[in-house]
């Protein structure tokens, strides 16, 4: 009885403090009701891939699609990089009525390894 106590303890603690994500996908599917972003595409890739050593870190752009009620509303290209971290957030905040924790352009890059469009996608994480 004092395992399963000190297990819904633990299970409690972890649903109260996870963190909610959003990945934002070049999927074609728009839902009928309410804000929808979709990821046009990827592009202007200059992140320092894993496995290499580089002078700066690089930066990634995308292109997204807005979508309200089914209803195109607009297309905005934004850049990742350590600069814009801040306006990045408050475009995507008006959106997203949660505070945003983190933004990312994902799979991150690796040296060798080629990565369809298809395959990337937006995470944003927001803070509980």
């Amino acid at each position: 009885m004092k395992k399963l106590v000190i297990v819904l303890f633990f299970l409690n603690f972890v649903f109260a403090f996870a963190q909610t994500e959003v990945k934002i996908t070049p999927k074609k599917c728009i839902p009928k009701k309410g804000f929808h972003l979709k990821l046009k595409s990827v592009f202007n890739d200059s992140r320092c891939p894993e496995g290499t050593t580089c002078i700066w870190a690089g930066e990634v752009s995308v292109l997204i699609e807005v979508y309200n009620d089914k209803e195109f509303v607009e297309e905005q290209t934004l850049t990742f990089n350590s600069k814009n971290r801040e306006e990045n957030n408050l475009w995507f905040a008006k959106y997203y009525s949660k505070k945003i924790k983190s933004i990312g352009v994902n799979p991150y890059p690796k040296e060798g390894v080629v990565v369809k469009d298809k395959k990337k996608y937006i995470k944003i994480v927001f803070e509980n």
